[in-house]
């Protein structure tokens, strides 16, 4: 069909307004779930069945994001670290750190329907739409398993280095792996299970969450000294660090609306990274969340961010804080 001119310039008009609305939106806390006792890890949202699930000590929590409340949790876990859906299926996999395994859940029934064993405490972990491949970081064994969800086996296992947090795919078959022990990213090929150079990450202490924006090709690294590492994932280069919150665990990437967020949870802030413009990656704010919401999913279709938290008690001298029972809720962070 062709367009009118004058039809096109509208259409065009309207659409820089409606960028520049969505550039200019700050996001804010609007709410909170609430969700059964327990630790907890990193998150994931579902959009095909809208659900957000939510990695803990002993099961995984599942959360009606349309209702806004807790389901039953599913899944016997010894420590859960990473919560994957499986697209086209009704299939969720999760890390089992204290017993080196990943369990596979049928997210209707809650009934497991296999596990695998890895290496010694796996953590991180993603899908592959490009490989068709399951990959966990198996953090104290320093090995990557590459996993087969339909055979739910492990097809292949590349070694690294101990200290392996969290892992991204970056351009073709490439992947990044943060590394806590030795501040530096390790790479390999998956398709080829070829270990590749590490990246220093100079200024960067215990990196934990990691992001990578294909349309910029930047990581983003989330450092415990209140720094942001930003690599290119072409030329393998520290390219600056970026000051944000402490106590990181996790970026979360909204590619759609070109942001990143960093939940810091010794802060109880959340830090925003604009992915474009002249001196992009920077960021450009931050929002007051809660102490110990340090990781979190976003709903790609809404924009939302859950971020997992609890009421914290008082410390013993020279111990950490404990949550206070019956506190545990995720917060929901929308665009104003």
């Amino acid at each position: 069909m062709r367009i009118h001119p004058l039809t096109a310039s509208y259409a065009g008009l309207a659409l820089l307004m409606a960028t520049a609305a969505a550039a200019s939106t700050t996001p804010a806390v609007t709410g909170h779930i609430a969700g059964p006792d327990g630790g907890w890890d990193y998150a994931s949202v579902d959009p095909a069945h809208d659900r957000l699930y939510v990695a803990r000590s002993t099961s995984v929590t599942v959360i009606d994001l349309p209702k806004g409340k807790a389901l039953p949790s599913i899944g016997a876990i010894a420590h859960s670290h990473a919560v994957v859906p499986l697209p086209g299926t009704s299939t969720l996999m999760v890390t089992s750190g204290h017993d080196d395994s990943v369990r596979f859940l049928d997210t209707r029934s809650g009934r497991e329907l296999g596990r695998t064993a890895v290496g010694k405490d796996p953590d991180g972990a993603f899908y592959s739409a490009s490989l068709k491949l399951a990959v966990v970081m198996n953090a104290k064994a320093g090995t990557v398993s590459e996993i087969d969800p339909k055979a739910m086996k492990v097809v292949r296992t590349i070694t690294l280095k101990p200290g392996l947090e969290y892992p991204q795919q970056g351009p073709g078959s490439s992947l990044f792996a943060n590394n806590e022990d030795e501040n530096e990213l390790e790479t390999a090929d998956l398709a080829t299970g070829k270990p590749g150079k590490s990246i220093a990450l100079t200024g960067c202490e215990a990196p934990s969450g990691l992001a990578y924006d294909a349309r910029s090709g930047m990581l983003i690294s989330a450092c415990d000294n209140g720094k942001a590492a930003v690599v290119d994932a072409r030329s393998r280069k520290l390219v600056k660090l970026l000051d944000i919150g402490q106590g990181p665990d996790a970026v979360i990437l909204d590619a759609a609306r070109r942001k990143a967020y960093i939940p810091c949870g010794r802060d109880g802030t959340l830090s925003i990274i604009a992915l474009d413009g002249a001196r992009a990656p920077r960021v450009t704010g931050a929002v007051k969340t809660e102490p110990g919401a340090r990781t979190g999913a976003l709903d790609p279709r809404t924009g939302k961010l859950y971020l997992p938290t609890a009421k914290w008690g008082a410390a013993p001298a020279g111990q950490r804080p404990k949550p206070v029972p019956g506190t545990f809720h995720v917060l929901v962070v929308s665009l104003s």
